[in-house]
Order: C-alpha cells, then structure tokens, then sequence
C-alpha cells in the first residue's frame, strides 16, 4: 500500500496501531518494524506512525507496555524468543522442549496465554473509554441542544406575554371609547327629544295654546 493519507489521525487508527506496537513489543521486535507495518495498513509512512506513537498514543497505553515487555522477558528466559524474533512454530517448541526439558511446553503456552490475555484486557478498557467518552460528548451535545430549545421557549414566551399585554391594553382603550359613545350617543337621543317637546300658555281667555318655537 502506498502511505499518501495526510489526514487527521481518528481512534480507531490510534488502536490499531497500538496494538500492533504491543505485539512487536511483547514478541521481541523492534518499533521501527511496527511503525512499518502500521504504515502498510494505514497508508501512512513509518515515520508519522513513530511520530504519533510518540507524541501520543503511548502515553495512553503505560499500563500496557508495562505488561509487554514483562512478557517479552519471561519469553526471553525461557527460549522461546531469538533475534531475531522468530514466528512460533512446532519446530521451534520441540527444540524448545529439548533444551529446557525442566519447563514443560504447555507451561509455556498457559503463561503466554495469560499475558495475552492480559493485553487484550488493557485494549478491551481502552475500547470501552474511547465509547464512554464518545457517549459522554453525545450527552452533552444533547444537553446543550436542550438548553438552547428552553432559552429559545422562554424568550417566546416573553414575547407572547408583551403581546398580550398590548392586545388587552387595545381592549381596555377599545371599551373605554365605546362607552364614551354610549353616552354622548344617549345626551343627544335626550337633547333631541327635550326640544321636540311641545310648549303650551294659556290665552286671555283661559284656553291652552301652541307656542311655536
């Protein structure tokens, strides 16, 4: 594969590339060959794959490396790596066998198996960080979403109480004049009918006449 990508590192390319450094680590190999190997599955040169193992990603995996190299000891001690580190197979475990006959070959695998084990604990607890602290952002996203949704309720409530109170203010103006022009409407009914009342006097005679306004 060609290393051409020169884009962000994600988590996922951070686990893989720890854990292929930790195999190295734990089988005797050198870095430069997992940077190397990273590299190819990546697409990214060795060097940025040293680089970000360095700057970064080993500080997260102490713990792990820790485990590795005790592993690469005890492997050591009892033959089972070389320089350089060889892959396992049945001829290497009968020469193995042969030369240390006091250590059993399945001694061997049980141990190499619980520290395997191990490894793959530490890399489960880092999966399982990495998905707590994405949850963790997710939530406080939502929260944040939710906070701006009740900013956004309240200040349209604010503004629908305003209106209402300039609509019930319009209402009150809106009585006021209606009952003005009750009134002045009733003033000129009573004016009105004041002056169409007739006016009587009483003649020399003692008759009852018009007056005419």
């Amino acid at each position: 594969m060609v290393a051409s990508r020169q884009d962000a590192w994600t988590e996922d390319d951070d686990l893989v590339l720890a854990e292929v450094t930790l195999r190295h680590i734990r089988e005797g190999g050198t870095q430069l060959a997992a940077f190397e190997e990273v590299g190819q599955r990546l697409g990214r040169t060795a060097a940025a794959c040293g680089f970000r193992w360095n700057s970064c990603v080993r500080k997260r995996y102490d713990a792990a490396i820790s485990i590795a190299k005790s592993q690469r000891q005890q492997l050591k001690k009892l033959g089972r790596i070389q320089a350089p580190p060889p892959v396992v197979a049945d001829v290497e475990v009968v020469t193995l066998h042969t030369k240390r006959s006091e250590t059993p070959v399945a001694e061997v695998q049980k141990y190499a198996d619980v520290e395997e084990q191990q490894i793959e604990a530490v890399i489960r607890m880092l999966v399982n960080q990495k998905e707590m602290t994405r949850r963790l952002r997710q939530l406080e996203q939502e929260l944040e979403g939710k906070e701006l949704e009740l900013k956004e309720l309240k200040e349209a409530h604010e503004r629908a109480r305003k209106e209402l109170d300039q609509v019930q203010g319009v209402n009150d103006d809106y009585r006021a004049l209606v009952q003005i022009m009750e009134r002045a409407r009733k003033l000129a009914f009573l004016q009105e009918e004041d002056s169409n009342k007739a006016i009587f006097k009483m003649d020399e005679n003692g008759n009852l006449e018009r007056v005419e306004k």
